[in-house]
C-alpha cells in the first residue's frame, strides 16, 4: 500500500491557482471530459463549451493530456473538502465515524465522482499518470483523514488496535465502507441507492469497527 504513494513524486501536478478564464476553460472541460471520456471529449467541444478561442484554451492548458490531469486534480479536491471538515469528537468516536462515513459516501456515490471514477479507471492503463493523481488526490486522502480521526481516538485510548498501523485500519475501513455501495452504483446506474440503504450499510460497518477495535469491547 504505501508503495503506491511513492509513484506521485515525480507526476506533474499542476497548480489550479487559476485566472477566470482558466476556470472558466476548466469548468467546461470538467463538464466535456466527465459527458464524453477523454477519448469522446475534443478541444473544439471544450472551447465552444467554454466560449472562448482555441488559442486561449491553449494559452492556459498546453494539451488536452495537461487539461485533462487539471480535471482530475480538481475534483478531486473538491470531492474530498467536505471531509476535511468533519472533526473527531472525543467520547462519541460512533457518531464521528457516522459522520465521517456519511460524508465520503455522499461524495463517493453521487453521480459526479461516479462519471470521473469511470473516466479514470478507463484511462489510467495509457494514462498512467492520470491513475496516479487520481489516486493520491481522492482516494488516498481521504484514508488520510480517517487515519488521523483513528490516530486521535487511540491516544484518547477509545480504540485498540492491537499494534495494527493505524493507516492500513483506515484503508480496510474505507473500503469496508465504499466495496458494495460503489459497486452497485458503477454497474445499476439506472437504479439509485435508497438511502435506507446506505444508511444499513454505514451502521454495519461502524458496528464491525466498533466489535474488532472499541475499548468498550475488550
Amino acid at each position: 500500500m504505501k508503495d503506491l504513494i511513492l509513484q506521485n513524486d515525480n507526476l506533474p501536478r499542476l497548480d489550479l491557482n487559476l485566472t477566470p478564464k482558466a476556470q472558466t476553460v476548466l469548468n467546461a472541460a470538467i463538464k466535456i471530459f466527465l459527458t464524453h471520456g477523454f477519448n469522446g471529449a475534443t478541444t473544439d467541444m471544450i472551447q465552444r463549451s467554454a466560449g472562448v478561442s482555441k488559442s486561449t484554451v491553449y494559452a492556459h492548458f498546453s494539451n488536452k493530456e495537461r487539461l485533462f490531469l487539471a480535471v482530475v486534480q480538481s475534483e478531486c479536491a473538491s470531492f474530498t473538502k467536505s471531509i476535511h471538515s468533519i472533526e473527531f469528537t472525543p467520547g462519541n468516536l460512533t457518531e464521528s465515524l457516522r459522520k465521517l462515513a456519511h460524508a465520503y459516501l455522499d461524495v463517493a456515490l453521487s453521480d459526479s465522482a461516479l462519471a470521473l471514477y469511470r473516466v479514470v479507471i478507463a484511462e489510467a492503463p495509457r494514462f498512467p499518470a492520470l491513475g496516479h493523481i487520481f489516486y493520491n488526490t481522492g482516494p488516498h486522502v481521504v484514508k488520510t483523514i480517517v487515519g488521523k480521526s483513528f490516530q486521535k481516538a487511540l491516544d484518547a485510548n477509545e480504540i485498540d488496535l492491537n499494534g495494527a498501523d493505524v493507516n492500513e485500519v483506515a484503508e480496510v475501513f474505507v473500503a469496508m465502507l465504499r466495496s458494495e455501495l460503489h459497486l452497485q452504483r458503477l454497474t445499476h446506474p439506472d437504479k439509485p441507492l435508497k438511502k435506507s440503504v446506505i444508511d444499513h450499510w454505514v451502521e454495519i460497518a461502524i458496528s464491525s469497527f466498533m466489535r474488532s477495535y472499541a475499548t468498550d469491547n475488550k
